[in-house]
C-alpha cells in the first residue's frame, strides 16, 4: 500500500511540472516525546532535520513529499535493569531513531500575502528504531509503522525565491512489527528555509 501511495503522490507532483510552482525544503527539527516514547526517553531531542518537497497544484494546494530524521537520547543511571527475564548491571544509554517517508497535501490559506499560514497532513510510514546500549550489549527493537503527520505553520516571504519556515508537526505511528509493537509518536517544532522557483 506505502508503494502505491508514493506512486500516486509522485504523478500527482509531475502533473502541471512545466507551470506549477515548486517548494524545496530544509528544516531543523525539535522533537518532543510523547506516548510511549516517554517511557523510554523523556528528554527533548536537537537531532532532528527534514526535507520536504511540494509542487503548487493550485496558488493554494501544494501537494508532494517529505523526509525527515529525528535521534532522542537519554542515559540512565548505573542500576540492575531487567530486559526479557535478563538482569544485567550498569549504565544504560538509550536512543530512539524515526524516520518519516510521507506523501503529504498542504494547504496554504493566504498565498499571495509575504504571511503565508498553512495547514498539512501527511500519510505514509515511519521506520521506529529502540537501542538500548549497556556494557557490552545492545538490545534493539524496531518496525516499519503505519503514519500520519498533520502540520500547521508559517511561511514568511522574502522576495527573493525564499522564505523561512516555522511548523509545529505531530507524527504518529501506529501499531505494528513483532519487535516494537507500542504506537510511536512525537511533536516537533521545525525551522528553515524554503526555496520556491
Amino acid at each position: 500500500m506505502t508503494k502505491k501511495l508514493f506512486f500516486i503522490a509522485l504523478l500527482l507532483c509531475t502533473a502541471g511540472a512545466l507551470k506549477a510552482q515548486k517548494y524545496t525544503g530544509i528544516t531543523y527539527s525539535i522533537g518532543f516525546p510523547s506516548g510511549d516514547l516517554t517511557d523510554f526517553i523523556d528528554k527533548t531531542s536537537f537531532r532532528g532535520i527534514n526535507i520536504d518537497y511540494k509542487n503548487l497544484i493550485q496558488p493554494n494546494i501544494g501537494i508532494g513529499f517529505s523526509v525527515g530524521w529525528n535521534v532522542f537520547y537519554t542515559d540512565m543511571d548505573e542500576a540492575t535493569y531487567t530486559v526479557d527475564n535478563i538482569s544485567i548491571w550498569g549504565k544504560q544509554y538509550r536512543y530512539a531513531n524515526y524516520i518519516p517517508l510521507f506523501i503529504n497535501a498542504n494547504y496554504y490559506l493566504k498565498p499571495d500575502e509575504s504571511l503565508n499560514p498553512f495547514v498539512g497532513l501527511g500519510i505514509g510510514t515511519m521506520y521506529s528504531l529502540r537501542n538500548t546500549d549497556m556494557n557490552l550489549y545492545t538490545y534493539k527493537r524496531d518496525a516499519w509503522n503505519f503514519a500520519l503527520q498533520p502540520e500547521v505553520g508559517l511561511l514568511f516571504d522574502t522576495e527573493n525565491g525564499m522564505a523561512l519556515n516555522v511548523s509545529a508537526r505531530y507524527t504518529y505511528g501506529f501499531q505494528a512489527g513483532s519487535e516494537l509493537t507500542e504506537a510511536q509518536s512525537y511533536f516537533s517544532i521545525n525551522l528553515g528555509f524554503v526555496f520556491m522557483k
